[in-house]
C-alpha cells in the first residue's frame, strides 16, 4: 500500500505547525522522521492516519482520501503506536495484544476467531513475549511493556505501521530490541515503517529513507547515510557534531557541542 501526503498544513491556536508538507511514503520501506523538538514530527504522524484530522491537504492509501474510510476501515490497513498510552488495570499481555484485533470485529464479536487466534500468536511470538502472555502489562518492564504495546499494533495486522518515538524512556539494551523487532517486521512480512525518532544513530541503522522537518516544512529527505551529515545536524539541530565509521562498519554521530545560532 502506498502512503502519500500532499500539501498537507496545519494549524493550531494560530500557529502554524506544518505548511504545505508533500512527501510519498516508499512501500515496503523504513522511513524516519525527524527534527528539532517543536518542528512537527508528531502532528505529521497524527495527520498521516487521521487521529488528527484538522489540517488542509490531502492524506492518500493508493490514492484514496483516507477521509473516506471508516475508522475501521483504516485500522485494518495502519496502525499507529503512539507516545501516550495507558493499559487498563489488571490486562494481560495478551489481552492487551487482542485490542488489535477490534477493527476485524462486528459489534465485538469476530468474523473469523481463527484468524483472530492466529494474528494474537503471531503478534506476541514476533515480539518475543509469547512466555508473557499471561502477565498483566502493568507488572512488567519498560521494554516489556513497549514490545507489548507493539504486539497490539502488529494485531492488527496493517500494511503500515505508525511509530512515534518508539524507544523513548528505554535504556540501551531495550531500544535495540525494539528497533530489531521492528525492522524484522519490516524486512520479513514487507510491511511499510513510519517512526518519528530522536536518535540519530537509529536513524542511520535503522531507516532506509529520512525525512528531515524545520520551519514547518521538508527541509531534506533522502538516504539516511548521506543526509544525516555533519552540515544539516549543525543547521536542524544546532549542535556540533563528529560522525565516524564503528567496529561494525557503521556511521555514527557522536555529538559535541552546543551550537546556538543568534
Amino acid at each position: 500500500m502506498k502512503l502519500e501526503a500532499q500539501n498537507i498544513t496545519v494549524e493550531i491556536d494560530g500557529k502554524v505547525i506544518l505548511k504545505e508538507i508533500s512527501y510519498k511514503f516508499e512501500e515496503g520501506k523504513r522511513t524516519g522522521i525527524i527534527g528539532a523538538n517543536g518542528a512537527g514530527k508528531s502532528t505529521f504522524l497524527r495527520v498521516l492516519c487521521l487521529l488528527n484530522d484538522k489540517f488542509n491537504g490531502t492524506v492518500t492509501i493508493d490514492g484514496a482520501d483516507i477521509k473516506k474510510f471508516t475508522r475501521t476501515e483504516l485500522a485494518k490497513m495502519l496502525a499507529i503506536l503512539p507516545q501516550e498510552r495507558e493499559a487498563p488495570i489488571d490486562t494481560t499481555v495478551k489481552q492487551l495484544t487482542s485490542y488489535g484485533r477490534f477493527p476485524h470485529r462486528s459489534l465485538f464479536k469476530s468474523a473469523n476467531p481463527k484468524e483472530d487466534r492466529e494474528a494474537i500468536e503471531w503478534a506476541l511470538k514476533v515480539t518475543q513475549l509469547t512466555k508473557l502472555a499471561n502477565r498483566q502489562v502493568t507488572t512488567l518492564s519498560g521494554g516489556e511493556r513497549q514490545r507489548a504495546w507493539l504486539s497490539m499494533a502488529l494485531a492488527q495486522r496493517p500494511k503500515i505501521l505508525l511509530l512515534d518515538e518508539p524507544t523513548t524512556y528505554l535504556d540501551i539494551a531495550h531500544q535495540l530490541e525494539v528497533m530489531e523487532i521492528i525492522s524484522e517486521v519490516n524486512k520479513r512480512y514487507g510491511m511499510t515503517v513510519i517512526m518519528v525518532l530522536h536518535d540519530l544513530n537509529h536513524t542511520r541503522i535503522f531507516t532506509d529513507e529520512v525525512v528531515v522537518i524545520k520551519n514547518q516544512k521538508i527541509f531534506q529527505h533522502g538516504n539516511p547515510n548521506e543526509i544525516l551529515n555533519v552540515a544539516m545536524i549543525e543547521n536542524v539541530f544546532e549542535v556540533e557534531a563528529d560522525i565516524f565509521t564503528n567496529k561494525n562498519g557503521r556511521s555514527i554521530v557522536m555529538p559535541v557541542a552546543v551550537n546556538r545560532k543568534g
